[in-house]
This record gives C-alpha cells, sequence and structure tokens, in this order.
C-alpha cells in the first residue's frame, strides 16, 4: 500500500509513503508508535474509521517527532508536527496519518491524500 499525496492535479500525483502500515484492530490503535525509536523514510501509519470524528493523537511513549495528518473523504483537513513525549492535537477525521518528521512537507489542508495499493 502507497501513501500518494495530490496537491494539483497539473503537477501529478506523488508517493509520500512506499510503507504503509494499518492500524486495523482496537490494540494496533492503541498502541500506535509508541515505543519504536525510529521509522524508515517512506513509512506511514493509517488509522481509518468507520466515520469522520473529532480524533486525538497524543504523543505520550513515542520517541520520534511525527507529522500528522487528519483527512477526511480523502481531503487533508490539518498537518501538524508533533513533539515526542508532549505533543497532543484534535481535529476532525476519518483517517489518521502518521509519518516521520518532514514527509509531509508540502502537504496542505485542501489536498488530496489516497491510500493506494500497490
Amino acid at each position: 500500500m502507497h501513501l500518494v499525496h495530490d496537491a494539483d492535479a497539473a503537477d501529478g500525483a506523488t508517493v509520500l509513503a512506499s510503507q504503509v502500515e494499518l492500524a486495523d484492530s482496537l490494540l494496533a490503535q492503541t498502541r500506535g508508535l509508541m515505543f519504536r525509536r525510529s521509522l524508515p523514510d517512506e513509512f506511514a501509519l493509517a488509522f481509518r474509521f468507520d466515520a469522520a470524528s473529532t480524533r486525538d493523537v497524543h504523543m505520550l511513549f513515542v520517541f520520534v517527532p511525527l507529522d500528522v495528518v487528519w483527512v477526511v473523504d480523502g481531503v487533508v483537513q490539518r498537518i501538524e508536527r508533533l513533539r515526542p513525549w508532549f505533543g497532543f492535537a484534535r481535529e476532525r477525521a476519518d483517517t489518521i496519518l502518521e509519518l516521520p518528521a518532514g514527509a509531509a512537507d508540502g502537504v496542505e489542508p485542501g489536498d488530496e491524500l489516497v491510500l493506494a495499493d500497490e
């Protein structure tokens, strides 16, 4: 699975992450990226939910800075860089994407993000 960013149809789409892990169980969603000491550059953790709702992201026990992206119906709502241990943010989303810090540079609210099969 790939995470594809489409900011402008004229410029074409770019792959933000070629190594996407799904947090598809309650345990995986609760754990998130806690206790991981590093992440590959091409990595993303995707949390997919049945419906859009206000969703929190905390950084307790997360040792690396992250770019977190809240998405509703494939459209970016918010991007936030969160610090290890102390970061916290909340936004409405049906999908949350966590990437290594810097990986979401250039992503803006209103852009499209798609989880595409390989």
